[in-house]
């Protein structure tokens, strides 16, 4: 069976981020202290880094629709890469829906960095985004970037969220594997 790869460019969430819901803010709500950024698939902590034309048919045909909700994922990468050629930083990102064990073979230009769990409903990610679920995983669970790095580990908590937390928002949640471009849009290539 083929991996279906979409693709995506999201704003950086990290030390820099002043504005808004800053990096500072998100510290003390989450308690995610060891974070060094946040690459997370969360809708509302790192944002889409530009807006598709909702209204153009061309545009349609790249944008990943999951039951009749747009998900801000593509399926072409040169389609993301057109739309960010002005921006200087962002996460470009190559994710996997529902993955198995088996990674993707994306290594050559991406990083792996984790799995991340988004609510079916939305964009929300239970491990960042919906207030902790300490009967299932804890903070230290998480990597540096606000992922969890094993796959079998990623599985066990996607399977306990909604039999440990019964009645509570954001724990139905859609696997996702996330893999980061080694160059394009990262603020480490910044020569000084």
């Amino acid at each position: 069976m083929n991996t279906q790869i979409y693709y995506t460019a999201l704003n950086t969430f990290d030390p820099d981020s002043k504005t808004g819901f800053s990096w500072v803010d998100f510290m003390a709500y989450s308690d995610l202290t060891h974070l060094t950024e946040l690459v997370s698939l969360d809708g509302n902590l790192n944002r889409l880094a530009f807006m598709p034309d909702l209204d153009s048919v061309e545009d349609w045909d790249y944008i990943i629709t999951d039951q009749g909700m747009v998900m801000f994922y593509f399926n072409d990468l040169d389609y993301v890469l057109d739309k960010v050629k002005q921006l200087q930083h962002f996460n470009l990102s190559a994710i996997v829906k529902q993955p198995n064990k088996n990674k993707a073979d994306l290594a050559t230009h991406f990083d792996f960095v984790g799995y991340d769990l988004i609510d079916v409903t939305g964009d929300t990610s239970a491990l960042t985004n919906a207030g902790g679920f300490d009967a299932t995983f804890l903070a230290s669970d998480l990597n540096n970037y606000g992922l969890i790095t094993d796959y079998s580990q990623a599985k066990t908590i996607q399977t306990r969220l909604p039999l440990d937390n019964p009645n509570q928002e954001h724990t139905t949640c859609h696997l996702y594997e996330v893999w980061r471009h080694k160059i394009i849009g990262r603020k480490t290539n910044l020569i000084t």
